[in-house]
């Protein structure tokens, strides 16, 4: 018989890890071995403990960041694959996820054997994304002249938490002028003149989430 695939949860709601826990505890081919509340107590984990796949959350509270834990995991010499679990299907967050090196990317709503079978594609080393993840990445590629480049995604990002032209340069290593240049390509894609409507624009379209 093969061995279990091992797995790590990454969640900072209890109830969500004992959930998942329980469903994938219940299959013989996938063991939960560790559980950990935010992405630095991953990286803790990780260190004494040899898993296969990471589920891994992206928001979690005051602690590390899924997308900041998921880089970091994949620069480890040996990395298991991450897996992104969560709510959130915008533009930022998915291309922040991949670029950060998640193998996959899939919705808490997401049915469990669809789950459990992204487990299964990530351990094997290949892509696993949701259908409204997935669907969300085809029109992008589908009409290239339009979307936003993900640099223009991430400045979008940072506009959405109040940035300045300075504050944004600052952030991103460039310049100002870079800046600017990148604002005007921004607005020209979205039919916008100002930054607060590039900003509504970019929620109502799901590029960017609202800041809570």
């Amino acid at each position: 018989m093969n061995e279990p695939l091992r797995l790590l949860l990454v969640d900072d709601h209890p109830v969500v890890r004992r959930g998942l826990r329980a469903m994938f505890d219940e299959r013989s081919d996938t063991l939960v071995v560790a559980e950990a509340a935010d992405g630095r107590e991953a990286l803790e984990v990780l260190a004494a403990t040899s898993v296969h796949v990471v589920l891994m959350d992206l928001r979690m509270g005051g602690g590390m960041d899924g997308v900041t834990a998921t880089r970091s995991i994949t620069s480890l010499p040996e990395p298991p694959a991450v897996l992104v679990l969560t709510v959130y299907e915008t533009d930022a967050d998915i291309l922040a996820a991949v670029e950060a090196g998640a193998t996959g990317y899939m919705l808490k709503d997401s049915p469990p054997e669809q789950l459990v079978e992204a487990v299964r594609s990530a351990a094997r080393g290949e892509t696993a994304l949701g259908p409204n993840v997935a669907a969300r990445l085809f029109d992008r590629l589908r009409g290239p002249e339009e979307s936003l480049s993900p640099r223009e995604v991430e400045i979008l990002r940072l506009l959405g938490q109040g940035l300045s032209n300075r504050s944004l340069s600052r952030e991103l290593f460039i310049s100002e002028a870079t800046v600017k240049t990148h604002l005007v390509h921004i607005f020209d894609k979205l039919g916008v003149d100002n930054r607060t409507a590039a900003i509504t624009t970019a929620i109502q379209r799901g590029i960017i989430r609202a800041v809570q």
